[in-house]
């Protein structure tokens, strides 16, 4: 039987590149047509254990490998007493040697097949098996029609490996259609996600076989997906290198009795550029994250607000101690700038880019940055100095950064976040569904908790303030920023039901490390 996804543990990603070398070498170590048998196998027994009293299974079967998969899921079910109606889009002369012998041996086992979709109620279900990783550009014709019903039908949904129209390796649709037909809400169990409406269609099941692929876990993948499934169909990934991990769970461990304060890092945060007279006010920016970094476990969280009328208190948070910036001392501190800052944060930039340890920029420093050559030049010194630095840029940031545009960044995402990371000498975490976490050097993480709760003013400054308190509390940078993103995103998850997540209640709920 095929194991739910996420796990509690980190897990290889593998782009398609990557997962056609795993399966070559699996298929030269195997008897022929042995892994589409698994594949087949491994679907009917999901389907059947998803719809067990389904009267009607449609398996839609598309003219490659993926097709083939769903004809061996069609004998399956059928010899186990079920009534598959397999509609089948292909040229028997041009298919795949396996899917060839697939659909010989369907006709051979009897297996009905059909012109046209058969009708389905909500307790059937619909299989497909249409595209898989073979999706390079939108489907049209009568497998256009096909996927639309697909999507819009009262059935359960099972993809076999990837929905049909998803790239599997950057979780970008092919279709327009799919865009607004996918719905948040695409499975009331989404992978790393909950959600407290009922969709307007089926659940939605996707079955990752032989390897995990990136595209799943981020940008339009989750809510294409729903739940998320994976059967390795018995085969290793040997020698072959992942594209990326899946991010897991930190380690959290309780403090010792004799603990001090001044053993778990000070936290500054500069930002919340204040003007009455100019009519601005985004103190309660630099709030949320130092409240965030208080929550979390930071040691002592001092503020650092900008503007001409920065407050000297905060009356609901007496802990914080506020501190004009120059009077801090930032070479002893872990800062997090940028939240709330304004067009004030970059006076201040010089100073916290050469004097502190450990830096988290978000928002307006960001900003700052992607305009000022000088700027990035000296972030990304600091890597040279053995100083610390985390970048958290949502995808317009990013763009910014990259002196590209929002789309480019979201076509690729795992791509434009290694970019930024490489060309800015940082730990980057580029948020979205399915945040990416990339470091010089290293395999990117991919983030599988979260969902559009966090959609809210305010989540990314208790973001920043939480990956503050990880870095002072003595993480190195790219472990720091994994730990907190997958909390944030797991506390959205755990969310009550019909409870509305606002980013200060957010930050309530953030414990230490």
């Amino acid at each position: 039987m095929p194991d739910l996804l996420p796990f509690d543990r980190p897990a290889p990603l593998f782009d398609l590149a990557a997962t056609r070398r795993i399966e070559a070498t699996a298929q030269a170590a195997l008897p022929p047509h042995t892994l589409m048998q698994r594949a087949g196998l491994a679907t009917a027994r999901l389907a059947l254990a998803l719809a067990p009293h389904a009267r009607t299974v449609w398996v839609a079967c598309g003219p490659g490998n993926n097709g083939g998969d769903g004809l061996e899921a069609a004998m399956h079910l059928q010899g186990w007493g079920l009534h598959p109606a397999v509609t089948w889009l292909g040229d028997e002369a041009h298919l795949p040697a396996d899917a060839r012998a697939s659909l010989q041996r369907a006709r051979a086992a009897g297996v009905g097949f059909a012109d046209a979709p058969p009708p389905l109620g909500p307790h059937d279900l619909a299989i497909d098996a249409l595209l898989g990783i073979g999706a390079t550009r939108a489907p049209s014709g009568r497998m256009a029609d096909w996927l639309r019903q697909l999507r819009h039908g009262p059935a359960t949904l099972l993809a076999l490996d990837v929905p049909s129209g998803l790239d599997a390796d950057t979780g970008c649709l092919h279709d327009s259609d799919a865009t607004h037909s996918i719905a948040v809400g695409a499975s009331s169990a989404c992978a790393g996600g909950r959600f407290d409406t009922q969709p307007p269609h089926g659940a939605r099941h996707t079955l990752s076989l032989l390897t995990r692929k990136p595209g799943l876990f981020t940008a339009q993948g989750r809510d294409a997906c729903g739940t998320l499934w994976f059967d390795d169909l018995g085969v290793d990934p040997g020698e072959v290198a992942p594209t990326a991990w899946l991010n897991a769970p930190p380690a959290l461990a309780p403090r010792p009795h004799d603990s001090h304060k001044g053993r778990f890092g000070d936290v500054a945060v500069i930002g919340g550029a204040s003007d009455t007279a100019q009519g601005t006010a985004m103190t309660g920016a630099a709030l949320l994250a130092a409240a965030a970094a208080l929550h979390a476990g930071a040691g002592r969280v001092y503020v650092g607000p900008l503007g001409a009328t920065a407050p000297t208190f905060d009356p609901v948070r007496p802990e914080l101690m506020f501190r004009p910036p120059d009077r801090l001392p930032l070479a002893q501190l872990t800062v997090v700038c940028g939240c709330g800052g304004g067009d004030a944060v970059r006076a201040v930039l010089p100073a916290v880019l050469a004097q502190a340890p450990r830096l988290v920029l978000d928002a307006d420093a960001l900003n700052a940055i992607a305009q000022d050559a000088a700027l990035q030049q000296a972030l990304a010194a600091r890597a040279g100095r053995g100083q610390s630095s985390v970048l958290t840029p949502h995808p317009l940031e990013a763009a910014r950064l990259l002196g590209g545009d929002v789309r480019q960044v979201q076509a690729d995402r795992l791509r434009a976040a290694q970019a930024l990371a490489g060309r800015l000498e940082s730990t980057v975490v580029l948020k979205g569904s399915g945040s990416v976490i990339a470091a010089p050097g290293q395999t990117p993480r991919l983030n599988a908790t979260g969902n559009a709760r966090l959609a809210t003013p305010g989540s990314g400054d208790v973001l920043a303030g939480l990956i503050g308190a990880r870095l002072a509390g003595g993480r190195p940078a790219l472990e720091a920023a994994c730990d907190a993103v997958h909390q944030h995103g797991a506390l959205a998850d755990a969310w009550p039901a019909h409870t509305a997540l606002t980013a200060g209640a957010l930050a309530q709920r953030l414990t230490p490390a």
